[in-house]
């Protein structure tokens, strides 16, 4: 599961698609933690569009965790946006929607982080 990173001003969307479960799970969070660790550096956030993401097992949970715990220690932050109605349920039953801030869209996480990413994904 490789991840389509897109960049607006001080924004990383990283693109998620298929299922995350066990099979890909560790490529997923080595590819993912990179990027974390780099905007985070970057002083920029990091916004997972998980409109593309059908599901999510409960080792995809963890990727999302340990993401979330090392933007954290680097003062990085990391939005999630677009879930489909699965992945909805899924991170409203594991709480992970009190972990991440959540957003109906990924225009919406941009404008979120900043106005110039927000104005960056509106001339995109």
């Amino acid at each position: 599961m490789g991840l389509a990173a897109r960049t607006f001003a001080n924004a990383l969307v990283l693109g998620v698609h298929g299922r995350l479960d066990q099979d890909n799970c560790d490529a997923f969070r080595a590819d993912l933690m990179t990027h974390v660790e780099r905007s985070a550096h970057q002083g920029g956030v990091v916004i997972l569009d998980l409109s593309g993401l059908e599901y999510v097992s409960s080792a995809g949970l963890r990727c999302f965790m340990l993401a979330s715990r090392q933007a954290k220690a680097q003062h990085g932050r990391i939005f999630v946006a677009a879930l489909q109605p699965m992945v909805t349920e899924i991170f409203e039953i594991s709480h992970f929607n009190m972990v991440f801030q959540v957003f109906p869209t990924v225009r919406e996480a941009l404008a979120a982080s900043s106005l110039e990413a927000a104005a960056a994904f509106d001339q995109a």
